[in-house]
């Protein structure tokens, strides 16, 4: 049960913390600036973990197994995070920015799971669907 619950936990609690990053960022700072920063560190913890969690690893072994996935990945957290701070940037409050994402998410990705991985859209889907879609407009209603 914990290995199914831990890996959720972690999500949660990094957004939160997340969230309180990017919208605590100085507002008179480039994103892609601040992004090098955040970026050499992630890189820096990636290897240390790397090798703390494999103590007889090869590295060099482990890059031979990629394909394009870790190339496009890297583009896309580039505009996640800019996206983000450009947003905070231009007065999105984090409670209402959070929930519009995640939202607008949620129901793009049931259609990218049906359409991409055949996964089933459920009746219970589309009124949860409905329901986001009434959520978002009492949520964004000023």
């Amino acid at each position: 049960m914990l290995n199914y619950i831990l890996p959720i936990a972690i999500v949660i609690i990094s957004n939160i913390i997340y969230q309180i990053c990017a919208k605590s960022m100085p507002s008179d700072i480039d994103p892609f600036a601040s992004l090098t920063v955040t970026y050499s560190l992630s890189a820096v913890l990636c290897l240390i973990l790397y090798f703390v969690l494999n103590k007889n690893g090869n590295i060099i072994k482990e890059y031979g197994k990629l394909n394009w996935v870790p190339f496009a990945f890297g583009l896309v957290l580039v505009g996640l995070e800019a996206g983000w701070l450009f947003a905070y940037k231009a007065g999105w409050k984090v409670s209402v920015a959070q929930i519009t994402q995640s939202s607008v998410l949620a129901l793009a990705l049931i259609f990218v799971g049906a359409f991409m991985f055949h996964e089933k859209i459920t009746w219970n889907k589309l009124v949860g669907i409905v329901i986001c879609m009434i959520g978002l407009v009492f949520i964004n209603l000023k």
